[in-house]
């Protein structure tokens, strides 16, 4: 495999700046295998590997001087985006020059990842990293960061604070393409992560040199936009060290904005109790239902009683002396002038005795219900109470109030309010769990909470 011939620059611009020479390929042969390598990165790459035999070679010597072979099967693991594909990172063109695939030895299990080397001419080098559908685009450190001392360590970073996330032995065990670094197969380095989601922080030291880098979290879909890759990227597996929340709120902030809209539910509680809703006592009466069986008709109406004010809700109120009984009564309220009616049925029963478990009871000597949405006028009450065969001599009083507080409503606008920041707190605790779960500091859960504070 041969380049394209170089072309001849451009003329020079009389009386202006020059403009600067146009990059070019260059393609060279291996000196083992005689097969054909291209280089891409014009002369910055200081080790380039030989597709062919996998021989590590120096860049920078003219007759490409053999640092190293290996042998490795690329058919197991290969790179997801091929050598020569180019893309476009925040406005600028990049093209894929390296692979490698480094890993680090946990409690007997070994993980992997993959990382490409990405080339600019003017802009220089940039990288990619891979991790089970998880990505990073990755660049230098502009300056060294700030390093806190705390436990666990922290560091500083242009304005930001990355927590440790964890510190690793990654070892190199299969290249190929070109390095602006002398790679080697089973070189080792102690890589260094502290996290800021969506960006991480990392240094990678080996033989006494210490590099940082900066990177931030990408979805697989915009990463295969950026290179118009063929396909669907590899599905994300579990959280990475630096994924996003996907809850974007911070749950300080979400309990915040509950404490505001509680007190404004409370306020409106307050006003409408106080100012809008008076608690009118319109009627009230008491009545006594004889004792054994009645005869003729039971049901009766009661006085007339004004409704004022606005459209609103009317209580009703049922109080009866009943004692191991019950009585059921039948109501209609109705509007003297228009007929309309509101019917509806209330019981009142209470039960007590003792047992091998010992004094019980249930059911209440009271009730109440509200009618709600009832114009102003003049009304009455029909009443038709239901009772047992054998009764005995029953008490009830009927009581009627206009503008009832309803405090039900109320409570249910609290959950409203609640359930959604403990939804959110617990999704963004879990993820969050998941996230640290894999790093040197796993979030434990205690009584009192957890580890790691969430803001």
């Amino acid at each position: 495999m041969s380049a394209a011939p170089p072309q001849p620059p451009p003329p020079p611009r009389p009386g202006g700046p020059q403009p600067p020479p146009k990059p070019q390929v260059k393609a060279v042969n291996c000196p083992k295998c005689g097969a054909a390598i291209v280089l891409r990165s014009f002369g910055k790459a200081e080790t380039v590997v030989c597709e062919s035999c996998h021989s590590i070679l120096d860049a920078t010597d003219p007759n490409l001087k053999i640092l190293q072979t290996f042998q490795s099967k690329v058919r197991e693991d290969p790179p997801r985006i091929p050598l020569g594909k180019r893309g476009k990172l925040h406005g600028v063109d990049y093209e894929v020059i390296g692979f490698q695939r480094r890993s680090t030895l946990v409690d007997g299990t070994r993980y992997s990842w993959h990382e490409y080397v990405l080339f600019n001419p003017y802009k220089g080098f940039r990288y990619l990293t891979e991790y089970d559908g998880h990505w990073n685009d990755v660049g230098p450190c502009k300056m060294l960061p700030t390093l806190v001392p705390s436990v666990p360590p922290k560091a500083t970073y242009l304005g930001e604070t990355y927590k440790h996330f964890q510190t690793c032995t990654a070892e190199t065990g299969f290249v190929l393409g070109e390095f602006p670094w002398q790679v080697r197969v089973g070189e080792k380095a102690e890589v260094t992560d502290l996290i800021c989601p969506p960006r991480v922080l990392s240094s990678e030291q080996s033989g006494g040199e210490v590099t940082w880098s900066l990177g931030e979290y990408m979805n697989g879909r915009d990463v295969w936009a950026a290179f118009q890759m063929p396909g669907n990227p590899p599905p994300a597996v579990g959280v990475f060290e630096n994924q996003p929340a996907p809850v974007h709120e911070s749950v300080g902030g979400v309990w915040r904005a509950f404490a505001l809209h509680t007190v404004l539910l409370l306020f409106l509680l307050v006003a409408f109790s106080v100012f809008i809703l008076r608690d009118r006592q319109v009627f009230s009466a008491d009545y006594i239902l004889s004792a054994g069986p009645q005869k003729g008709e039971v049901s009766f109406v009661t006085d007339e009683f004004q409704l004022g004010g606005h459209t609103s809700n009317v209580e009703v109120s049922t109080r009866a002396d009943v004692d191991n009984n019950w009585i059921y009564l039948n109501y209609a309220l109705i509007n003297q002038d228009t007929g309309q009616a509101w019917d509806f049925g209330r019981e009142v029963s209470y039960y007590h005795g003792h047992d091998s478990d010992g004094s019980w009871s249930e059911g209440s000597r009271s009730d109440s219900v509200i009618v709600s949405s009832v114009p102003a006028g003049t009304y009455y009450l029909r009443i038709e109470p239901e009772f047992a065969a054998n009764h005995p001599r029953i008490v009830y009083s009927v009581q009627v109030k206009r503008d009832v507080p309803v405090f039900g409503f109320y409570g249910l606008a609290f959950l409203a309010l609640l359930f959604p920041a403990i939804a959110l707190t617990w999704r963004r605790f879990n993820f969050e769990r998941q996230r640290w779960a894999e790093s040197d500091h796993p979030l434990v859960t205690t009584s009192s909470g957890s580890s790691e504070d969430d803001d």
